[in-house]
């Protein structure tokens, strides 16, 4: 068994960790109470522009499509791995690293596949590789829709130029505090209508349809873009909130039981220094 200074000091790093853990947990959900408000109110326009911008695709002529839609030979294949920037979130990163991990070994193994990193982990993971063209992890510090934009924009300007065939974009889709979602959605080229789609006929469209959809293209995909790292960043919250509630239960019941070992065993030592007297006290009287 082990000395009572061994488990004291035992005792009191547990102690300490369950500090920091409780916490960091305290601290993510009072942040993911902001973060799901933010993404719950986005997720209706979101789909809703998206609902839009493919009725009035759909009545569109094939030869006047966008140049965001072209379809070409698959070759070379984008991903965008969005990861947090810290760790202490269980599986969240991990969950992400391993899907592009195996879109890479599967999906796309006949083509050449880059990555365009938004979170440190994802970053860290895939530098080795050294197809990471560009690291976002700084968006975090400031995540507003402007900013989003601008890497929107550099992501379309890269398909445009035919420097990437598709791009698919992976992230956690934030379903509540205990439960993320691994997605994998196709960026550009912009997927086409299952099915037919009917527009009402009624509508007048000022300017014309063309314009609208050439118009309204690159606010889809900068909201497509904005939507995927509001659901991370509230998936990571909750992912942290939920690890950091188990790791402060583990906590408690770790330093119970090392408590519990500390009584026995200073009981043992106690029993030890009594019975050491009393057969002191007996070998004197005889």
């Amino acid at each position: 068994m082990a000395n009572l200074k061994e488990i004291r000091n035992r005792i009191s790093s547990v102690s300490s960790t369950m500090q920091i853990t409780s916490a960091m947990k305290m601290v993510s959900a009072a942040k993911l109470k902001k973060a799901q408000d933010a993404i719950t109110a986005m997720r209706p326009y979101a789909d809703k522009l998206t609902e839009l911008l493919q009725s009035l695709s759909a009545t569109l002529d094939a030869d006047s499509g966008s140049a965001y839609s072209e379809q070409r030979e698959l070759k070379k294949v984008l991903i965008v791995a969005i990861t947090s920037n810290r760790g202490l979130a269980g599986a969240f990163n991990s969950n992400i690293i391993k899907e592009v991990n195996r879109l890479t070994s599967e999906t796309y193994a006949n083509q050449e596949v880059s990555y365009f990193a938004i979170g440190k982990k994802a970053n860290d993971a895939f530098k080795k590789t050294n197809n990471v063209i560009a690291n976002k992890s700084e968006i975090f510090d400031n995540l507003s829709f402007e900013n989003v934009a601008e890497i929107a924009e550099s992501l379309m300007e890269t398909f445009v130029a035919g420097e990437f065939d598709k791009i698919e974009i992976v992230y956690n889709k934030f379903k509540n505090a205990a439960t993320q979602i691994v997605m994998t959605e196709q960026f550009l080229p912009i997927v086409p209508v299952e099915g037919e789609v009917v527009v009402n006929a009624d509508y007048i469209f000022e300017p014309s349809k063309l314009e609208i959809v050439e118009e309204l293209i690159p606010k889809s995909l900068k909201t497509q873009l904005y939507k995927a790292l509001r659901d991370s960043f509230a998936s990571e919250h909750g992912a942290r909130m939920t690890a950091m509630h188990k790791a402060t239960d583990n906590a408690t019941e770790l330093r119970d039981q090392l408590k519990l070992t500390y009584n026995k065993a200073r009981q043992a030592a106690i029993t030890n220094e009594i019975l050491e007297i009393v057969g002191g006290a007996e070998a004197l009287n005889n």
